[in-house]
């Protein structure tokens, strides 16, 4: 069934397709059977203070503005990361900017950051809250900066998400690796990590309320880039890391044409080509550090699922995979997690 359908949102803009699709959801989603029909068997497990009802959560990017919450908990999820939410709205980099890799069940994104901004998506989180108080599908907030703040206020950005939506948030995660924001990876080095970090520390200190923070790194890093930034995580002690975001690397596409890839351009490449690096990263990640790693990356099947977690992940997070196998695959996942 959703092979068929799946054939003829293809035929669609990558965009207007994922729009279509959510918005057809949010239209059946009520009727009467639709959520049963999706009903997982729950595994909780506590991490980090959180108990998340299961392992297998959305990547963010997937519902940047906080429209489709109550949709994706209906569809299994056990927790889903909205945004990555700036202080101020913006459109992001100029259409067409999402493509399919068909031969190779991956997507090219140069999104930019398109998203409402953070007042809009505080309202709409505030929102949820009230109308879904029984919620148990914990949500995340991926954070990050303007494109036209310069690198070295970026801090100031980060704080303003952090403080505006503290409250609503059950986690964080920091932002720094998106490959479609011009120098946002710069911010990966270590010296400008441990500001943003630890400024956000200093934030949570003063409140009432403890928030797991995690930070998302690129894929494309070092190993030694890759083992500065667990030695900052063991000095500053925020609790995680995700692993990974999406990769510049294309020599990972085996069976999309080099022309096809070299008309589409920069962007950051997700799905079944970067599950091997990106699964490389989490099984370091786990030889040199204890505390939690969300495993993300390549993962659209319970064979892939099974190995991310036994190459140290604690939960995971899936998106690519989520388009090209279809929303059943939140119930597989979950029957081996």
């Amino acid at each position: 069934m959703y092979s068929l359908l799946r054939n003829i949102l293809f035929l669609l803009p990558a965009e207007k397709a994922h729009h279509l699709a959510m918005q057809l959801f949010s239209l059946i989603s009520g009727l009467p059977g639709v959520e049963k029909l999706f009903a997982v068997k729950n595994n909780p497990t506590t991490i980090d203070g959180l108990e998340f009802k299961n392992k297998v959560g959305l990547a963010a990017g997937f519902d940047k503005d906080g429209k489709y919450l109550k949709q994706l908990e209906i569809l299994g999820f056990g927790f889903v990361e909205v945004g990555t939410v700036t202080p101020k709205a913006q459109t992001g980099n100029p259409k067409p900017r999402l493509f399919r890799l068909k031969r190779d069940r991956a997507l090219i994104n140069r999104m930019g950051f398109n998203n409402d901004g953070v007042k809009l998506l505080k309202h709409r989180l505030s929102a949820f809250r009230k109308s879904n108080k029984n919620s148990s599908m914990l949500v995340g907030i991926n954070i990050g900066k303007n494109k036209t703040t310069p690198n070295e206020n970026a801090v100031d950005d980060y704080k303003i998400c952090y403080t505006e939506l503290y409250e609503l948030a059950d986690f964080f995660v920091v932002n720094v690796s998106s490959p479609n924001t011009p120098n946002l990876r710069e911010l990966q080095n270590k010296s400008e990590l441990e500001k943003i970090i630890s400024a956000l520390i200093t934030i949570r200190s003063g409140k009432d309320k403890w928030k797991p923070l995690y930070l998302k790194i690129a894929p494309d890093l070092s190993w030694e880039q890759l083992s500065e930034i667990i030695d900052l995580q063991n000095e500053l002690d925020f609790e995680g890391i995700v692993a990974t975001n999406t990769s510049i690397d294309r020599s990972l596409i085996k069976n999309t044409s080099k022309n096809l890839v070299y008309e589409i351009g920069d962007g950051g490449l997700s799905g079944d080509p970067v599950f091997d690096v990106t699964t490389e990263f989490v099984r370091r990640i786990r030889a040199k550090s204890t505390k939690t790693i969300i495993g993300v990356g390549g993962i659209s099947t319970p064979e892939n699922a099974v190995n991310k977690l036994a190459a140290g992940a604690d939960l995971i997070e899936i998106y690519t995979g989520f388009i090209y196998a279809g929303p059943t695959i939140v119930k597989k996942l979950n029957r081996i997690t």
